[in-house]
């Protein structure tokens, strides 16, 4: 039998050998040039500005230290950017262990050389491997450093990580000190990629928003913005947010609709010298929110053990303010629950972090995730218990979301429509023939007999009218499984178009309002009491988009020779009859049964055309968010003490007459 290896030795004769010279030890920067995927992600866009940011945060390293209070970035034409602190100054000593080189030199040509280790220098930093600087040399065609030092300043040149010249003495300076780097990225790593003005000021921005004690001043040829893009991108602007992120978050959540009327913000100082945190959080009504987390200024866009801390602090401080206020449904509020629509920042200072790789995407410093969850928790509960009404709020849209959560995983997961097949609507639909959603309504009526009336009544081009048959299920104490087979519920679905739960799609609306037109007496006040909690559990965006609204249809015909008045109830029926009418002249009184006693003319002039009717839109402040939930789970819900105790409670506030016999 032949050698298992023979066949690959018998090619590899006469071939290209491997021995000992074929070893090749790379010295130097030379590692970071062969392989800059190692050090900075790759050689892309976001490897090219991982340069800048190391050198920013270099800076950003001495204003955290207390040496610093300015920063200058500018960015000039053909690649070239340009940071510059006015902090201590990059040491221009000789090195100890390298007699014959000055620190400065050590620091741009050596790997793993730095401040940074010892922690005597920095407190915390966002430098940790000492690589930072000397991989922004090595990948550069061009670097000039100057230092401003005991009013003397230095300079030096390199090209690709060799010195181009010795440190040179430039002579004395005043009222100048920190360090200077101007760089330009090599052509040959990075190909033809040019620095994105847009990107750069955003990270200055976003340096500014978490050191309050710092201002970067920017700086930008004009002629690379482009066109477009100058208000969002200035040619000169100066960064300095004395409220931290406070101040970001207000301004990344302006024009939404919050949870809370501000948001929760502070910082803690660690205990025994471990560092600090600062917060600002929000909640809002819809859409996704955001977390941004940043420790020692690096941004950490994939989160981290701080992150984590975060989460357990919020959660578990939600849910023992629920069992504090005896509220059970607390305990399934989830992480999930709780941060879906989070707006929010979180920013930490730790001594010696550590990070996912290089580029530091991910803080993995165990000790964080305490840390925070120990100094945000405190702060949470005493947030919390301050302002009762605000956490009522706060609980309440939790509970909301985790019900929702909930739900969706009860359901079926039913195939959707293709795209191709022709929507199905229910058959007794009477829908309008404007396509368009904007302007249309959408009638929703009790019965076929005030179908009729009101499909005669209607405007065909954008009213349309949805029979329903008696009260529709109560989905506030009825089970998922009761829902999905309610054929009501199923048919006003799918006439609507935009889904339910989290197959909600504002774009598929098909209608711009919906108009809940039931009969003027107490069945009809139950129906319509039914639908707003329908859409309420089911449909709450649309409540909150305002696009639900009660039809106020009259109860009474007022009539007399060339004159016929509506009444809305017995109060106004007896007013106008003193008021409009003469006296001892013959009126007559007709009382309406339901919509479909009444002609179709008539339902038109007094509740579907928009030039004459009235409308209540349905409302859900967010102030009221708790108070509301409580409401509807008394009036609606499973257990009937609650409502029998709203009787009891409220029952006074009505008068005799007032009361339905």
């Amino acid at each position: 039998m032949n050698d298992l290896f023979g066949g690959r030795a018998a090619k590899a004769q006469g071939g290209a050998t491997y021995s000992a010279k074929d070893i090749e030890v790379l010295e130097g920067l030379e590692p970071v040039r062969r392989r800059p995927g190692m050090y900075i992600g790759g050689t892309d866009e976001n490897a090219l500005h991982h340069l800048a940011a190391e050198v920013l945060d270099n800076a950003m390293d001495e204003a955290v230290a207390g040496h610093a209070d300015r920063i200058e970035v500018t960015l000039e034409a053909g690649n070239v950017l340009t940071v510059r602190d006015n902090g201590r100054g990059i040491p221009t000593d000789p090195h100890p262990k390298f007699p014959k080189l000055s620190a400065l030199e050590v620091i741009l040509t050596t790997l793993h050389s730095g401040g940074k280790f010892s922690g005597k220098a920095y407190d915390t930093s966002g430098g940790l491997h000492g690589v930072g600087s000397s991989v922004v040399n090595a990948l550069s065609e061009r670097l000039e450093v100057e230092v401003a030092r005991d009013r003397v300043l230095f300079t030096q040149a390199y090209s690709r990580g060799k010195p181009l010249t010795k440190l040179k003495n430039a002579g004395a300076v005043h009222n100048r000190r920190g360090t200077t780097i101007r760089f330009k990225p090599d052509p040959e790593i990075f190909g033809a990629q040019q620095f994105s003005a847009a990107r750069l000021f955003r990270l200055c921005r976003s340096k500014a928003y978490l050191f309050r004690g710092v201002e970067i001043r920017w700086s930008c040829d004009p002629a690379l913005i482009p066109k477009g893009q100058e208000t969002e991108t200035p040619a000169q602007a100066t960064l300095h947010f004395p409220g931290g992120l406070s101040d970001f978050l207000a301004a990344a959540v302006e024009g939404r609709s919050p949870v809370i009327p501000a948001p929760w913000a502070g910082e803690v100082t660690f205990p025994q010298g471990a560092g600090r945190a600062e917060w600002a959080v929000t909640w809002l009504e819809q859409g996704e929110g955001f977390l941004h987390t940043y420790a020692n200024t690096i941004p950490t866009p994939q989160g981290g053990t701080h992150e984590a801390g975060l989460r357990a602090a919020l959660v578990k401080g939600l849910r023992a303010y629920g069992e504090l206020k005896k509220e059970k449904r607390a305990g399934n509020v989830t992480a999930e629950d709780l941060f879906g629509g989070l707006a929010g920042m979180l920013s930490v200072f730790v001594r010696e972090p550590q990070f996912q790789g290089q580029t530091k995407d991910k803080l993995t410093s165990p000790e964080a995730a305490r840390l925070v969850e120990a100094g945000l928790r405190d702060h949470f509960d005493h947030w919390l218990a301050g302002d009762p009404g605000r956490a009522d709020n706060l609980l309440a849209y939790a509970i909301e979301r985790a019900e929702d959560r909930i739900r969706r995983r009860e359901q079926k997961d039913t195939p959707r429509k293709t795209a191709t097949r022709r929507l199905r609507l229910p058959g007794k639909l009477a829908d309008c023939s404007r396509e368009a959603a904007e302007g249309t309504e959408l009638f929703l009526v009790e019965g076929d007999s005030a179908g009729g009336s009101a499909k005669q009544a209607r405007n065909r081009e954008t009213q349309a009218v949805l029979p329903l048959r008696g009260k529709i299920l109560n989905v506030a104490s009825a089970s998922a499984d009761k829902l999905r087979q309610n054929q009501e519920l199923k048919d006003l679905i799918e006439a609507l178009g935009c889904g339910a739960g989290d197959r909600f799609d504002s774009k598929r609306l098909r209608y711009g309002r919906v108009v809940i037109m039931t009969d003027a007496d107490v069945d009809g006040a139950h129906i319509a009491a039914l639908l707003m909690t329908f859409f309420y559990k089911e449909l709450p965006e649309l409540v909150r988009q305002e696009r639900v609204f009660l039809a106020q249809p009259p109860l009474y015909r007022l009539a007399t020779a060339g004159k016929t008045i509506y009444a809305m109830d017995d109060a106004e029926r007896e007013k106008l009859l003193k008021k409009a009418f003469k006296p001892n002249q013959r009126v007559e009184v007709s009382r309406f049964k339901g919509l479909g006693e009444m002609p179709p003319a008539s339902l038109k002039e007094t509740t579907m055309d928009p030039r004459k009717r009235t409308l209540l839109k349905v409302v859900l402040p967010a102030e009221e968010r708790a108070s509301t939930s409580e409401l509807i789970e008394a009036l609606m819900g499973r257990k009937p003490e609650l409502r029998f105790r709203f009787i009891q409670e409220n029952a006074a506030r009505l008068e005799l007459e007032a009361v339905d016999a």
